[in-house]
């Protein structure tokens, strides 16, 4: 039997939804995502990474009638698998995150502005971080790094502090060595875009 190309399969769905004056969209998470996070003490700057994380994860998406963007689906990341590049501040920084006890940072996704196409800017959203057994929400800054065919690359920052999440930024030497409390996150997100089942 033959089948419809899948472009084809794509539009008939979009205008189904279309007419309900909603579209629904499913991001999956592809391989090549990525978690860094930069900071300084006052000494130096440094630099934390969790890369390559490609858990199939989905993440749906629902706009429509000018309102914000909804968003439902999360990512999980393990603590444990942070690399500051210096073996020392790795270990400071996975324990200070408390990565034994609880060994998962998590990003659940909320809303967005709007949904990122090219030449849109000024992309915002919103989502909830649970990191060492706090959950906090944060707004966050994204951009639309690439858009291909049917796949998407977003980039999302946001300033965080130790203290956001009742952690105290490591010391070393007595306290001669002083992490501050700001940390800037960025995570990099490449997806496959598909609409979703109705």
């Amino acid at each position: 039997m033959n089948r419809l190309p899948l472009y084809l399969v794509l539009i008939c769905l979009s205008m189904a939804f279309r007419d309900k004056g909603v579209t629904t969209i499913k991001w999956v998470i592809t391989s090549g995502c990525s978690l860094k996070v930069n900071g300084s003490t006052n000494i130096n700057k440094f630099s934390c990474v969790i890369g390559n994380y490609n858990r199939p994860d989905t993440i749906t998406t629902v706009s429509g009638n000018n309102q914000p963007v909804k968003m439902t689906g999360n990512i999980q990341l393990e603590v444990g698998k942070f690399d500051c590049h210096n073996a020392i501040m790795t270990a400071d920084l996975r324990k200070t995150l408390k990565s034994e006890t609880h060994p998962r940072l998590m990003i659940f996704f909320i809303s967005m502005n709007q949904y990122p196409a090219p030449g849109k800017w000024g992309l915002k959203g919103s989502v909830l971080i649970v990191l060492a057994g706090v959950s906090k929400n944060f707004e966050v800054d994204y951009k639309l790094v690439s858009a291909e065919k049917d796949l998407i690359t977003l980039e999302g920052t946001r300033q965080v502090l130790f203290s956001d999440f009742n952690l105290k930024p490591p010391r070393k030497l007595g306290g001669m060595i002083k992490t501050n409390n700001e940390l800037n996150v960025v995570f990099t997100l490449k997806m496959k875009v598909l609409p979703a089942k109705g």
